[in-house]
């Protein structure tokens, strides 16, 4: 683990599906004003002052954890509890407490692909502490080779995303695909890495792919408020209320390989409506 790791950034590798940008909502529509000047300066010298030292102390606590939990844990069950208490100090730690909606269309007894739009560097803290099960990502196999973050992911079990040729993508997917059919939940960021202002991006279709192939559902999930508190290229916080607002299992029965991308246009949809309906609700967490 890094202190505001990049290892959820997925590029499954797979054809972006083409979005037409009139058909499909922006949800940068919906941020909210930007804060007062003053303000943002507190705030940059709180996070250079205190929150990035604690958040610094708080992964290498943790990360050392989770690195003596693999000398004996194989499932990967005490390195995910790890994980997912990491992830609720970061939260703690930047003053942003996250408010769950629709939490009963989590199915922790059954396999499906998580997808949900990437704002920020704190998705990840966010998804790792709230969604209630253990659960496989799908990181950039470059991450597996960095000291620390690809001991963490290799000894937890991550799937690593080759994408340098049409032949070892597949064999990533592949491999998300066994991970599916042995009841193991995937997380995936389809749209391969941040958005730069906020709006929602094309997807990949591969988290589309992988989920007909292992005939399970997927959940459309709807990260907002994570933006404002760390967008791409600042390096200070915003402490502010979060939101992930979990949507309904999407089926995959009647979808072929061939017709991925109209599955990921749908969840695509799905996801951008969600963020739409919600987005003035995140300063009322």
């Amino acid at each position: 683990m890094s202190s505001i790791p990049e290892e959820m950034d997925t590029t499954v590798g797979a054809e972006s599906a083409p979005t037409d940008p009139q058909s499909a909502p922006s949800t940068s529509a919906s941020h909210p004003a930007p804060i007062h000047p003053r303000r943002q300066t507190f705030f940059r010298w709180l996070t250079y002052l205190v929150l990035v030292p604690l958040f610094v102390l708080a992964t290498a606590a943790f990360g050392s954890l989770s690195l003596i939990a693999s000398l004996f844990d194989g499932s990967g069950r005490i390195q995910h509890f790890i994980a997912q208490a990491w992830g609720g100090v970061l939260l703690r730690i930047a003053l942003s407490p996250v408010r769950v909606v629709g939490a009963e269309n989590f199915h922790p007894a059954h396999a499906a692909v998580y997808v949900t739009n990437h704002l920020s560097y704190m998705d990840t803290p966010v998804v790792l502490s709230k969604l209630p099960f253990q659960f496989r990502i799908l990181a950039r196999h470059d991450l597996f080779k960095i000291p620390f973050i690809g001991w963490y992911l290799q000894r937890s079990g991550q799937i690593p995303v080759d994408s340098t040729s049409l032949r070892s993508t597949l064999a990533s997917l592949n491999r998300g695909v066994k991970a599916l059919q042995a009841g193991m939940p995937l997380i995936i960021f389809p749209e391969g890495g941040r958005s730069v202002d906020g709006s929602l991006q094309d997807f990949l279709s591969g988290p589309a792919y992988m989920a007909i192939r292992a005939q399970v559902p997927i959940v459309p999930m709807a990260l907002i408020g994570t933006y404002e508190l760390m967008p791409m290229h600042t390096y200070h916080l915003t402490p502010r209320p979060l939101l992930l607002i979990v949507g309904a299992p999407i089926s995959t029965a009647g979808y072929t390989s061939k017709t991925a991308d109209a599955l990921t246009h749908r969840v695509r949809d799905t996801i951008s409506e969600m963020y739409i309906n919600h987005a003035g609700e995140s300063g009322r967490v």
